[in-house]
């Protein structure tokens, strides 16, 4: 007998039904706001970032999953889609089917959240990525042209002249212009990225997001909801130590210029490197 027709759990329609609720009504505090905006042609950088950079659909992230190892009493197959069998114990995720299937890419992903987790958490980078991103740029060619630059565009290269960029993160060094690239102490590539991500990176935490929805659904979605509202706070300090000014948006600045602010951000990084340990470790365990 298969993992997949064994499941650790099961639950009577009226639990798993309350969890699939609570679930959406979480996730529609987060997607109402986005689709009206996207339906009026309006773009906000911070909360609009984790719908439109990541492949996760809006209404993927909406559908519930109870996750391997779990039965759905009196469940519709139809709900749940082809990856789930009816079992005796209930609708059950077919967990070998789905790991057969996705092999290589949850291999990929479990080598890379074991190397992230197995290594210190540095601290020093202060969010020059950002500025990395619009270094040497006029207003009308940075990416949120929509709103000014704090310090404006040559105080903001300034800046990152005499900080220096310490970005370890490949996908945030590709959106890197040109002449940021050679000013950064590392070379990021999707090759290296084992070698290098390490899990006090902004971005390596906002990651844990994708990570989750792909390996959805061998992981509940309660889990992917919590990678996704860690991701977003995470963007939002993201952005408010950038050098844009989006204090109208309600984004008072992180003035990573100043020792005040470098302080400031480093405390709240380190914030987010302790929870993503435990939503890391998870996820491995998921994987496990």
């Amino acid at each position: 007998m298969t993992a997949a027709l064994a499941p650790a759990t099961a639950l009577d329609a009226a639990d798993w039904q309350a969890r699939r609720r609570a679930h959406e009504e979480r996730v529609d505090a987060w997607l109402t706001p986005h689709l009206t905006r996207r339906r009026g042609g309006v773009k906000h950088p911070v909360e609009d970032f984790l719908f439109t950079y990541y492949s996760h659909r809006p209404a993927q992230l909406r559908r519930w999953h109870p996750g391997a190892g779990v039965a759905l009493r009196d469940a519709d197959p139809a709900e749940f889609g082809r990856d789930y069998r009816a079992t005796a114990a209930g609708l059950t995720l077919d967990t070998d089917g789905v790991r057969a299937r996705r092999a290589e890419s949850l291999a990929w992903i479990r080598t890379l959240l074991a190397a992230t987790a197995g290594r210190p958490a540095h601290l020093g980078c202060f969010g020059m990525h950002e500025w990395a991103m619009v270094y040497r740029q006029t207003q009308d060619e940075i990416r949120h042209n929509s709103w000014p630059l704090r310090l404006g565009p040559e105080a903001t290269a300034a800046v990152v002249e005499e900080r220096g960029v310490r970005c370890s993160h490949f996908d945030a060094y590709r959106f890197f212009t040109a002449p940021a690239r050679p000013l950064n102490v590392l070379t990021p590539s999707r090759e290296t990225q084992h070698a290098l991500e390490q899990p006090g990176c902004l971005h390596a935490n906002m990651d844990l997001y994708k990570w989750a929805y792909k390996l959805s659904p061998l992981v509940p979605s309660e889990l992917v909801a919590e990678c996704f509202a860690l991701a977003r706070e995470i963007r939002a300090l993201d952005m408010r130590a950038s050098p844009y000014d989006l204090a109208d948006l309600g984004y008072p600045p992180v003035r990573v210029e100043t020792p005040e602010g470098r302080a400031e951000y480093a405390a709240a990084q380190r914030g987010f490197a302790e929870r993503a340990a435990g939503l890391r470790a998870r996820l491995l365990a998921a994987l496990d």
